[in-house]
């Protein structure tokens, strides 16, 4: 390939699929409470919303049946599973933000040994979400 040219890659993306007792307060939460948005519900009764903030996206789902979500970390012996690992630009920013509204941190922002500095919070129900940015090329936040 010369120079000039310029490598065309695919974009993908991905969007975790919550199973939620509650999908309007679910939703409400996201909205309220960690920034994220939505358009619309699907289905009468209000069963299927995905929420979304800066290119993130998140589906919830209520089934038929309550009771029936499984957050990792309920799964995982020593219980920090993540359910989602999103990578941002600021995560000291986001942790801020996020304190600021009282979201369960879980896990403090902090340097890991996997090249990245983040945190995680717990959703409102028991999800567990890790936000981070690499620090490869980056100075100390």
């Amino acid at each position: 390939m010369a120079d000039t040219d310029v490598a065309v890659w695919p974009s993908w993306s991905i969007a975790p699929y919550f199973i939620v007792d509650d999908v309007i307060a679910t939703a409400n939460y996201y909205r309220d409470t960690l920034g994220f948005r939505y358009e619309r519900f699907w289905n009468e009764p209000p069963s299927f919303c995905m929420v979304r903030r800066n290119g993130v996206t998140i589906m919830l789902a209520q089934l038929e049946q309550s009771g029936v979500m499984r957050p990792n970390r309920l799964v995982d012996p020593e219980g920090g599973a993540w359910d989602a690992y999103i990578w941002i630009d600021n995560a000291d920013a986001l942790n801020a933000e996020f304190k600021t509204k009282g979201v369960k941190i879980t896990r403090d922002i902090c340097e890991q040994p996997y090249g990245c500095r983040d945190f995680d919070i717990e959703d409102c129900n028991g999800y567990r979400l890790c936000f981070g940015h690499t620090t490869e090329g980056r100075g100390s936040r």
